[in-house]
Protein backbone atom coordinates (compact mmCIF):
# COMPACT_ATOMS: atom_id res chain seq x y z
CA UNK A 1 0.00 0.00 0.00
CA UNK A 2 2.33 2.97 -1.01
CA UNK A 3 1.48 6.51 -1.83
CA UNK A 4 0.17 5.65 -5.34
CA UNK A 5 -2.50 3.50 -4.10
CA UNK A 6 -3.53 6.22 -2.23
CA UNK A 7 -3.75 9.06 -3.96
CA UNK A 8 -5.36 6.47 -6.77
CA UNK A 9 -7.91 5.90 -3.83
CA UNK A 10 -8.49 9.65 -2.94
CA UNK A 11 -7.92 11.44 -6.45
CA UNK A 12 -8.58 8.68 -9.21
CA UNK A 13 -8.49 11.01 -12.14
CA UNK A 14 -7.83 14.51 -11.00
CA UNK A 15 -3.83 14.44 -10.30
CA UNK A 16 -2.97 11.07 -12.31
CA UNK A 17 -0.62 12.54 -15.02
CA UNK A 18 1.52 15.14 -12.22
CA UNK A 19 1.62 12.49 -10.00
CA UNK A 20 2.85 9.97 -12.75
CA UNK A 21 5.02 11.76 -13.92
CA UNK A 22 6.58 12.80 -10.32
CA UNK A 23 6.27 9.26 -9.44
CA UNK A 24 7.89 7.96 -12.35
CA UNK A 25 10.90 10.68 -12.30
CA UNK A 26 11.32 9.27 -8.32
CA UNK A 27 11.72 5.93 -9.31
CA UNK A 28 13.57 6.08 -12.37
CA UNK A 29 16.60 8.53 -10.62
CA UNK A 30 16.87 6.07 -8.01
CA UNK A 31 17.47 2.49 -9.10
CA UNK A 32 18.58 0.28 -6.70
CA UNK A 33 20.36 -2.60 -8.48
CA UNK A 34 20.54 -6.17 -6.44
CA UNK A 35 23.48 -8.02 -6.73
CA UNK A 36 23.58 -10.94 -9.00
CA UNK A 37 26.63 -11.51 -10.77
CA UNK A 38 27.03 -14.97 -11.78
CA UNK A 39 30.04 -15.23 -14.26
CA UNK A 40 32.34 -13.04 -16.29
CA UNK A 41 29.43 -10.40 -17.30
CA UNK A 42 29.56 -9.97 -13.57
CA UNK A 43 33.04 -7.98 -13.75
CA UNK A 44 31.55 -5.38 -16.35
CA UNK A 45 28.91 -4.77 -14.11
CA UNK A 46 31.16 -4.19 -11.14
CA UNK A 47 33.21 -1.68 -13.42
CA UNK A 48 30.15 -0.04 -13.71
CA UNK A 49 30.66 1.22 -10.42
CA UNK A 50 34.26 2.68 -10.80
CA UNK A 51 34.65 6.51 -11.33
CA UNK A 52 35.50 6.13 -15.20
CA UNK A 53 31.86 5.03 -15.98
CA UNK A 54 29.88 6.34 -12.54
CA UNK A 55 26.80 5.07 -12.57
CA UNK A 56 26.12 7.22 -9.64
CA UNK A 57 24.82 10.37 -11.84
CA UNK A 58 21.80 7.84 -12.22
CA UNK A 59 21.14 7.15 -8.94
CA UNK A 60 22.26 3.83 -9.14
CA UNK A 61 25.54 2.92 -7.40
CA UNK A 62 24.47 1.21 -4.40
CA UNK A 63 24.25 -2.08 -4.92
CA UNK A 64 21.94 -3.77 -2.67
CA UNK A 65 23.10 -6.96 -0.97
CA UNK A 66 19.27 -7.81 0.17
CA UNK A 67 16.68 -8.08 -2.40
CA UNK A 68 13.86 -6.43 -0.14
CA UNK A 69 15.94 -2.76 -0.74
CA UNK A 70 16.73 -3.47 -4.53
CA UNK A 71 14.19 -2.65 -7.49
CA UNK A 72 16.51 -3.44 -10.09
CA UNK A 73 17.99 -6.90 -10.81
CA UNK A 74 20.68 -7.26 -13.31
CA UNK A 75 21.31 -10.97 -14.05
CA UNK A 76 24.62 -11.08 -15.61
CA UNK A 77 26.41 -14.22 -16.80
CA UNK A 78 25.48 -17.44 -17.45
CA UNK A 79 22.43 -19.32 -15.73
CA UNK A 80 22.32 -22.75 -14.57
CA UNK A 81 19.12 -25.06 -13.67
CA UNK A 82 20.26 -25.37 -10.50
CA UNK A 83 20.79 -21.30 -9.78
CA UNK A 84 17.09 -20.71 -11.47
CA UNK A 85 14.94 -21.66 -8.68
CA UNK A 86 17.43 -19.13 -6.17
CA UNK A 87 17.25 -16.41 -9.51
CA UNK A 88 13.67 -16.44 -8.94
CA UNK A 89 13.60 -16.48 -5.47
CA UNK A 90 15.53 -13.47 -5.16
CA UNK A 91 13.18 -12.06 -7.39
CA UNK A 92 9.94 -12.81 -5.98
CA UNK A 93 11.38 -11.36 -2.80
CA UNK A 94 11.93 -7.58 -4.31
CA UNK A 95 9.45 -5.32 -3.47
CA UNK A 96 7.44 -4.02 -6.20
CA UNK A 97 8.16 -2.18 -8.59
CA UNK A 98 10.59 -4.04 -9.76
CA UNK A 99 12.75 -4.53 -13.28
CA UNK A 100 15.54 -7.11 -14.32
CA UNK A 101 17.95 -6.06 -17.26
CA UNK A 102 19.42 -9.81 -18.76
CA UNK A 103 23.12 -8.68 -19.03
CA UNK A 104 25.55 -11.06 -21.64
CA UNK A 105 24.91 -13.46 -24.05
CA UNK A 106 24.56 -16.49 -22.29
CA UNK A 107 22.10 -14.60 -19.76
CA UNK A 108 19.69 -13.48 -23.04
CA UNK A 109 20.19 -16.75 -24.92
CA UNK A 110 22.64 -19.36 -22.71
CA UNK A 111 25.53 -18.11 -25.13
CA UNK A 112 27.98 -20.41 -26.11
CA UNK A 113 26.69 -22.88 -23.85
CA UNK A 114 24.02 -25.04 -25.73
CA UNK A 115 24.00 -27.38 -22.71
CA UNK A 116 21.23 -29.05 -20.21
CA UNK A 117 22.58 -27.51 -18.04
CA UNK A 118 22.31 -23.69 -18.58
CA UNK A 119 19.21 -21.60 -18.94
CA UNK A 120 18.66 -21.03 -22.52
CA UNK A 121 18.00 -17.32 -21.23
CA UNK A 122 16.60 -15.82 -18.12
CA UNK A 123 13.62 -15.16 -19.19
CA UNK A 124 12.38 -18.22 -18.60
CA UNK A 125 12.34 -17.69 -15.68
CA UNK A 126 12.01 -13.99 -14.67
CA UNK A 127 10.15 -11.18 -16.94
CA UNK A 128 12.96 -9.07 -18.90
CA UNK A 129 12.86 -5.79 -19.43
CA UNK A 130 15.90 -5.00 -20.91
CA UNK A 131 18.65 -7.60 -22.77
CA UNK A 132 22.11 -6.13 -22.87
CA UNK A 133 23.60 -8.51 -25.63
CA UNK A 134 27.34 -9.16 -25.80
CA UNK A 135 30.10 -11.25 -24.88
CA UNK A 136 30.98 -9.78 -22.06
CA UNK A 137 29.00 -6.52 -22.62
CA UNK A 138 31.12 -3.10 -22.15
CA UNK A 139 30.24 -1.14 -19.70
CA UNK A 140 28.95 1.39 -21.57
CA UNK A 141 26.79 -0.94 -23.20
CA UNK A 142 25.19 -1.28 -19.57
CA UNK A 143 24.64 2.66 -18.98
CA UNK A 144 22.49 2.38 -22.26
CA UNK A 145 20.89 -0.44 -21.17
CA UNK A 146 19.85 1.59 -17.88
CA UNK A 147 19.21 4.86 -19.57
CA UNK A 148 17.04 2.67 -21.87
CA UNK A 149 15.23 1.30 -18.44
CA UNK A 150 14.58 5.10 -17.11
CA UNK A 151 12.73 6.18 -20.28
CA UNK A 152 10.41 2.72 -19.79
CA UNK A 153 9.94 3.52 -16.41
CA UNK A 154 9.01 7.25 -17.14
CA UNK A 155 6.62 6.21 -19.21
CA UNK A 156 4.69 3.75 -16.94
CA UNK A 157 1.54 4.89 -15.86
CA UNK A 158 0.50 3.79 -12.17
CA UNK A 159 -2.51 1.87 -12.86
CA UNK A 160 -0.88 0.04 -15.39
CA UNK A 161 1.65 -1.91 -13.28
CA UNK A 162 2.47 -5.17 -13.70
CA UNK A 163 1.74 -6.11 -10.29
CA UNK A 164 -2.04 -5.03 -11.02
CA UNK A 165 -2.73 -6.76 -13.97
CA UNK A 166 -3.26 -10.69 -13.89
CA UNK A 167 -0.26 -13.15 -14.73
CA UNK A 168 -1.99 -14.37 -18.09
CA UNK A 169 -2.81 -10.88 -19.69
CA UNK A 170 0.79 -10.15 -18.24
CA UNK A 171 2.65 -11.47 -21.60
CA UNK A 172 4.99 -8.38 -20.80
CA UNK A 173 3.68 -6.51 -23.25
CA UNK A 174 0.83 -3.59 -24.39
CA UNK A 175 0.42 -0.66 -26.65
CA UNK A 176 2.13 1.45 -24.98
CA UNK A 177 5.07 -0.21 -23.65
CA UNK A 178 6.90 -2.54 -25.67
CA UNK A 179 7.51 -5.81 -24.64
CA UNK A 180 11.51 -6.20 -24.90
CA UNK A 181 13.91 -3.64 -25.61
CA UNK A 182 16.56 -4.89 -27.60
CA UNK A 183 19.81 -2.75 -27.39
CA UNK A 184 22.04 -3.55 -31.03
Amino acid sequence: MGIENMFMDVLPEVLTTRVDDLINWARKSSLWPATFGLACCAIEMMAVTSARFDIARFGAEVFRASPRQADLMIVSGRVSRKMAPVLRRVYDQMPEPKWVIAMGACATAGGIFDTYAIVQGVHQVVPVDIFVPGCPPRPETLIYAIMKLQQKIQTEHLSMRRDTVPIKEQLWETEEHPPLLYIP
